[in-house]
């Protein structure tokens, strides 16, 4: 690959410049002194020294016309970061050196930062990674290497990808440890992935301690560990967890790029501990100035450490020859000639820090530096933002003696198999990650669901309560032997889950004592999850969010909803006498309708429906009447919030008590109406069926499921056993034993009546027929009483005509 500051591949360059080099007349070519204070007796240390040497030789070679000649002053800081310091001031004050290279470690370059900003000398380290470590905050800082926050957006992509729900980071206890931590643990929790314990291991611990705490480990149940550490503490910690069996099947191991960086420089035996582990490693383009470049290296490496064994090039390695070029050309850019420093105004009665001079040249080396962008051996070299821009991680396998390759993470494509590959859009007959078969600890191809029981033997403990519809959930506790016996609807089906899982799972039944009547006492129930006495809650548990808050629910295994319960109205049947005259009378004035009335009126008698006494929750809020909830249901607070004051409403414990309250009504000490979950309604209608109805659902609730702590990996393989569960026939069976056939009775609303007729049935025709009736009768009347009107007054003239008559003879 072509480099941008190069002009031809590199062999061509170095023999023609080194033939050039004696020509130019070196007068010209100013000293620009650098301090380099690294941890000399480390590998990374060696390894970079002898990439830097080659670094000056390369530029000046490449560049003989530049002005500018690189002067290395190495100090060693000997692991300790007050010896950093301390040489830090000794190249300044001595060697007045414009830029310092280093130091290794993240906690010494705190301190050697500060002073750079002190002095305007720019700071570039290609080994401090700490996310602690910023240029916003100390602006001469220069970032070389990545910052460790870069490789959390690939480590959690392929803990999502995998699909585990815990992880337990094991780091280091110092700032290069504890710098990255923030940052994962926040990136897993936006994946709903829990970190339920964090290791720190002290960087002077001993064997035996981290032992210790790798058996610490093994008690917990979840088994994916990210491990950040160096190499050397790293290599010590593998071999340990080798030997007390935490390299075996079921675990996985994700190591950082602290250790993958360097895994060709660790002792074989260490990388045979590590096998099946994964990690992240930053990705190095292949180019034939890398080629060429590491055989010369090896070359050199052999002479500059002929007592140490053979080494092998690293990044660190690159970024420390990259690190040199970039501070070759912002030199040559910025036009330095020659240190100019400024002393402070006043030196009497100061300490050694404070006398300390400020670079002149410093700002404008800063901004050269930061705007030179070039293809370097280690890739593009960008240090625009004041660090490496790095997007590209190989993902890697460990196997064997060394590593395989498995994929790749950028930040533009996510996981690939290929670097090049485009993002495939997901298919729900896949969901495995697009990456190559992983071998895991163990030796073993099979995905490790990530957790297991912590302690062989030991029972999960199961939560159960004795609840106020048994039918659902009932519980009994042996006063002698201790042991709970749990029944009903949600314990047939929480054991038909644990059955359907792909592996086993002991547990046993641990009863809580529900106390009173308050609407709380679910909710003290479930918060046991939280505060670890119980593993698991079971029972007819209403999920709601104030619960979803530090405890996980599965998928419901109930119908979901509240509703409201209500008498309906009965009419009399047609049982007294008048009433069947009334009949008679109106089947006998049905014989003179058309067949299509008849028809109609037929219908319409027949198809009669009941209504219940109320419709609507805030009716019954209005009229000031008495309402009822179950027992320690959420539903009082619901209510509450709907506006009842507490003194309307009364909690019940069991059907019966509340079918005597809805029987005597509102008015008569008992109440109007039930509101509860939709389950115990269809129970309690399967009971009462001819007199209650539903209505609603008046509010939505998410149903009945099981609890468990957050972060919990059961939750995940319950919740898919209950889907399988609700969707086939055994969900029909366990219903049909507990609470009868539920399609029995279906009162919800206006519900179908007997079809018995009644007075109120006629009052149409019998209106109708009584206007004609009395309207005839009365018409009747006042004809006969007209006619006898007019027939009586000729009656009396004919009458007094005779009489007449007869006294005239």
């Amino acid at each position: 690959m072509a480099a941008c500051a190069r002009t031809a591949p590199l062999l061509l360059l170095l023999a023609f410049s080194f033939a050039f080099a004696g020509s130019v007349t070196e007068r010209k070519a100013e000293e620009f002194h650098v301090g380099v204070v690294l941890d000399l007796g480390t590998t990374v240390a060696k390894v970079a020294r002898t990439s830097m040497s080659l670094a000056v030789e390369d530029f000046n070679a490449v560049h003989p016309s530049y002005t500018t000649r690189l002067v290395l002053h190495v100090r060693d800081s000997m692991g300790d970061d007050v010896q950093a310091a301390s040489a830090v001031l000794d190249l300044l004050e001595n060697h007045k050196v414009q830029t310092i290279v280093g130091p290794q470690k993240s906690s010494q370059a705190t301190f050697v930062s500060a002073l750079g900003n002190k002095c305007q000398i720019p700071i570039i380290s290609f080994t401090a990674t700490s996310p602690t470590l910023s240029s916003r905050t100390l602006p001469y800082f220069v970032r070389a290497t990545l910052n460790d926050s870069a490789q959390v957006n690939s480590i959690v992509s392929m803990i999502k990808a995998y699909g585990w729900r815990e992880v337990v980071p094991i780091y280091v206890d110092n700032d290069y440890g504890r710098g990255i931590i923030p940052s994962l643990v926040d990136a897993l929790q936006q994946i709903d992935v829990h970190v339920p314990y964090q290791s720190e291991i002290d960087q002077s611990s001993t064997s035996e301690e981290i032992t210790q705490e790798l058996y610490k480990l093994m008690t917990m149940q979840t088994r994916v560990y990210v491990v950040h550490m160096s190499p050397s503490l790293g290599s010590v910690l593998f071999t340990k967890a080798k030997e007390i069996g935490m390299m075996s099947e079921g675990t996985v191991w994700i190591i950082t790029d602290g250790l993958t960086n360097l895994i060709d420089s660790l002792n074989p035996s260490v990388v045979e501990a590590m096998n099946g582990a994964l990690g992240v490693k930053v990705y190095v383009p292949i180019s034939t100035e890398l080629d060429s470049f590491t055989k010369r290296w090896y070359m050199r490496s052999r002479i500059d450490h002929p007592n140490d064994p053979t080494m092998k090039l690293n990044i660190f390695g690159l970024w420390a020859y990259d690190s040199i070029w970039a501070i070759a050309q912002a030199a040559e850019m910025s036009k330095v000639r020659k240190a100019m420093f400024q002393r402070p105004s006043s030196e009497k009665n100061l300490t050694n820090l404070e006398t300390l001079q400020t670079s002149i040249n410093g700002p404008a080396l800063r901004k050269a530096m930061l705007q030179n962008k070039f293809r370097g051996l280690s890739g593009y070299f960008d240090l625009s933002d004041g660090q490496l821009q790095v997007s590209t991680f190989r993902i890697i396998n460990v196997a064997g003696k060394g590593y395989r390759e498995i994929g790749f993470w950028t930040a533009r494509n996510g996981i690939s198999k290929a670097l090049e590959q485009k993002r495939s859009h997901p298919t729900y007959e896949s969901t495995k990650p697009d990456l190559n078969i992983v071998i895991w600890p163990g030796e073993v191809t099979e995905l490790p669901r990530g957790w297991e029981l912590a302690v062989r033997g030991k029972k999960l403990q199961v939560g159960v309560v004795k609840g106020h519809y048994p039918e659902y959930i009932d519980a009994d506790e042996d006063p002698i032997t201790g042991v709970t016996t749990a029944r009903g609807l949600a314990i047939d089906v929480f054991e038909e889950a644990v059955k359907r899982l792909p592996y086993a799972l002991a547990y046993e039944y641990k009863l809580f004592n529900i106390t009173g009547i308050a609407s709380s006492s679910y909710d003290e129930f479930v918060y046991q999850v939280y505060l670890k006495k119980y593993d698991i809650a079971v029972g007819d548990i209403a999920i709601r969010y104030n619960r979803s808050l530090y405890v996980d629910f599965t998928l419901p295994y109930t119908e979901s909803g509240v509703a409201m319960v209500v008498p309906v109205r009965e009419k009399e049947k047609v049982k007294r006498l008048i009433s069947r005259i009334v009949l008679v009378v109106w089947l006998f004035f049905i014989l003179v309708l058309k067949s299509s009335y008849t028809a109609s009126l037929t219908s319409m008698l027949t198809v009669q429906q009941l209504q219940p006494t109320a419709h609507d929750v805030h009716e019954l809020l209005k009229n000031g009447e008495y309402i009822g909830c179950g027992s320690g249901s959420f539903v009082m607070g619901l209510l509450e919030e709907l506006g009842f004051p507490r003194s309307m409403i009364k909690p019940y414990h069991n059907p019966e008590d509340i079918h005597n309250a809805l029987s005597r009504g509102s008015k008569n000490g008992g109440i109007a109406a039930l509101v509860g979950e939709i389950p115990y309604i269809k129970l309690f209608l399967t009971k009462n069926c001819k007199r209650y109805t539903m209505i609603g659902p008046i509010y939505k609730t998410a149903g009945f499921g099981y609890a468990f702590p957050k972060g919990s990996p059961l939750v995940g393989d319950i919740s898919q056993a209950i889907l399988n569960i609700t969707g086939g026939d055994t969900i029909i069976q366990i219903e049909q034993k507990w609470v009868r056939d539920k399609n029995s009775c279906q009162n919800e609303g206006s519900i179908i009546g007997s079809g018995s007729l009644t007075f109120a049935s006629f009052e149409g025709p019998i209106i109708l027929t009584g206007v004609v009736s009395t309207s005839s009768l009365l018409v009747a009347l006042i004809m006969y009483f007209y006619r006898n009107k007019k027939i009586k007054p000729h009656h009396s003239d004919s009458e007094q005509i005779s009489s007449h008559g007869e006294n005239e003879r």
